[in-house]
């Protein structure tokens, strides 16, 4: 495996010493175009046929540097212009009062800048074609703001949402509307956390009382009215233990919870022709010509295709999504025309219409330029969205009728009783005392249930906490949150269940949401393990972002009657839970002694664990990126260092 950086000759290009000069925020192609002979860059004032008038800087027969343009309806533009368009920065009015003072390319709003309408909203972010897209906060005029993720112009992504009133939503979003993982704080202090799905409760969920009262169950909507079923837990200072039922509560609040809709651009920048008595016909000519010219000097490189179906416009990238109008050389997510000449001069790209393949330059020389923007933008507003390959999890779901149905039904009802029991520690100061080996808990759990423990439809068991006090302080260390600990563990999705890829010969298990990872221990392994503990909590807590694994418990269930089986176990946070799909997955010792799989390679997929040898790739970056590869590298060493530091003091 080597990384490098990958400087591209062929993408270098200089700049006409013309009306390019002018310095750009946003180096695009048309930037490059050369305009004829060296004519020079002057100030002019323009009153154009139809009333509309442009003051500022002119070249070539087209504004070109800084300038001014007011159109009769009362909008104006004024910023930096590029070859006839608005490009760079700028500020656009209408005549509401509204304005948008931030990027412009090729007349769009796009890139970073701020749009304040006239009902007195603001959003600041980032846009794309017109759209708000990427990272954005945006602060409504009833008093409401969100912060977090835009795409096609509503939330959608991780963000937060503050109401007027104090409640708070933090979590994900899906089309302007609360679904997925969330949050939700009242400003009463009640709270929900748990899954959502098109603005309700949905899934695995828990309700939190600002008394400290929990309900953990599973939510969903029937007939209009919210549902769930689950248990309530009362708080530890509760007088009673009476149960309560939050579905009361949770609709009256959910109620003041409403996402403002906000205001709309009335018309968009890039829908104002700009009418220079036919000189933009000309300059897409000389466009035309200059890239026919270049293609004809260029080596053609390694290609990429498009697919355009001539009715729908309809192109795949190269991993089969359509999830861009152009599908080559998008970072936005959009179509961009300055990206369509990029990718042609850049990559080679080339659309197949009818059959026969032709290159981005001449399917944009068969376009009129009110055409690529017109017929483009309507397709812009809606983009074409394909539905992700289902990505296979590892293991094998534990269901009813698995070996270890039973084992898993305790270990859940165990552990919900281990957490949801006890209080949250107060400090992270510990007695000695906690970390006494003979410090444990057992507990027994009778099919009929007890005054402790509910009744269950599994085998007879015993439980055991190993130090309890220690990893319920390790929990609120490693900011873990009780409820949402047990949702993941103890929910409705079974857990799934992993022959060990190593030598050790232990099982592991993974939660639904491959949050935490289960291991089953020999006996002299849980020894060692609370041997090392009081130094492993003192180096967890001395460095936060430790590599260090996290251990959540360490816990035994012992089977009673003819079975007498004992398992023991302990939970650590899965390295790999990410929001990115994992492909490959190698287990590396740093040793090629036997470090390669023994599977053929058409059986190897994204659950298949690889060895050293198995390494085989190349990783070019390019030259910033590689740059901060150094940084993070140094970052990295530095916490491989401290963790080897801790495993070699343990022996």
């Amino acid at each position: 495996m080597s990384v490098a950086h990958a400087d591209d000759p062929d993408v270098a290009a200089a700049t006409p010493k013309s009306c390019g000069d002018l310095p750009s925020a946003t180096a695009t192609p048309a930037d490059l175009l050369p305009v004829d002979g060296a004519e020079a860059v002057y100030h002019a004032e323009r009153l154009l046929s139809n009333g509309d008038f442009y003051t500022g800087q002119w070249c070539g027969n087209v504004p070109h540097g800084n300038g001014k343009y007011l159109w009769t309806d009362g909008c104006m533009y004024e910023g930096e212009w590029r070859h006839g368009k608005t490009m760079g920065k700028g500020k656009f009015s209408w005549p509401s009062g509204a304005t948008y003072e931030g990027e412009f390319k090729s007349g769009f709003m796009d890139g970073y800048g701020t749009y304040t309408s006239s009902l007195g909203d603001t959003y600041r972010g980032a846009w794309s074609m017109n759209l708000k897209h990427g990272h954005g906060v945006k602060s409504y005029a009833n008093g409401d703001y969100y912060d977090g993720e835009w795409r096609s112009d509503v939330q959608d992504g991780h963000g937060r949402y503050v109401w007027k009133n104090g409640n708070e939503y933090v979590g994900q979003w899906r089309a302007g509307i609360i679904d997925g993982r969330g949050t939700l704080v009242w400003a009463n202090g009640n709270r929900y956390d748990g899954g959502w799905e098109d603005g309700f409760p949905k899934g695995n969920g828990n309700f939190r009382w600002a008394d400290g009262g929990l309900y953990v169950g599973y939510w969903g909507k029937e007939n209009g009215s919210l549902q769930q079923k689950g248990a309530y837990y009362p708080s530890p200072t509760a007088s009673s233990p009476t149960a309560r039922d939050p579905s009361g509560v949770f609709w009256a609040d959910l109620g003041d919870c409403k996402v403002c809709q906000g205001d709309n651009v009335s018309i968009l920048p890039s829908q104002k022709t700009l009418n220079w008595l036919g000189v933009e016909a000309d300059f897409v000519q000389k466009q035309s010509a200059w890239r026919s010219s270049k293609s004809a000097d260029t080596q053609p490189r390694r290609r990429a295709s498009a697919e355009v179906v001539s009715a729908g416009f309809t192109p795949r990238g190269h991993n089969g999504h359509a999830s861009t109008i152009s599908g080559i050389g998008s970072k936005s997510g959009f179509w961009d025309p300055d990206e369509l000449i990029n990718s042609d001069a850049e990559s080679g790209g080339a659309f197949e219409t009818g059959g026969e393949t032709k290159g981005v330059d001449d399917f944009l020389g068969e376009l009129q330029l009110d055409d690529v923007e017109s017929r483009g933008f309507e397709r812009i507003q809606q983009p074409l969205r394909w539905p992700p390959r289902e990505i296979k999890k590892q293991g094998e779901t534990i269901s009813k009728g698995h070996k270890n149905y039973d084992l898993m039904l305790n270990l859940q009802l165990g552990i919900r009783h281990a957490v949801g029991k006890l209080p949250e520690p107060k400090t992270l100061d510990l007695k000695a005392s906690a970390f006494d080996p003979k410090e444990k808990i057992w507990t027994r759990f009778p099919p009929e249930g007890t005054k402790q423990t509910p009744p269950h439809q599994s085998c007879d068991f015993k439980w055991k906490d190993y130090c309890p006090l220690v990893f319920r302080t390790l929990r609120k260390l490693f900011k873990v949150d009780p409820a949402d600990y047990m949702i993941s563990i103890c929910g409705n999705d079974a857990l799934r269940e992993l022959s060990s890829p190593g030598k050790s010969g232990s099982f592991f298990y993974l939660t639904n949401d491959d949050r935490y990872m289960i291991k089953t221990m020999k006996k002299s392994e849980v020894k060692v393990l609370l041997r090392m503990l009081p130094a492993y909590y003192n180096h967890v807590r001395a460095f936060e972002n430790t590599l260090v694994t996290k251990f959540f418990g360490l816990h035994c269930v012992k089977l009673t009657g003819a079975t007498q089986r004992k398992v023991r176990f302990v939970i650590m946070g899965n390295l790999f839970c990410s929001e990115y799909p994992i492909h490959r997955r190698f287990d590396l010792k740093g040793s090629s002694h036997g470090r390669t799989t023994d599977k053929p390679e058409a059986e190897i997929d994204e659950n298949t664990t690889l060895k050293d040898l198995d390494l085989n790739f190349i990783f070019r970056l390019q030259k910033s990126w590689f740059q901060e590869f150094h940084s993070f590298y140094s970052l990295f060493v530095g916490k491989l260092t401290e963790t080897v530091s801790f495993w070699s003091r343990r022996g």
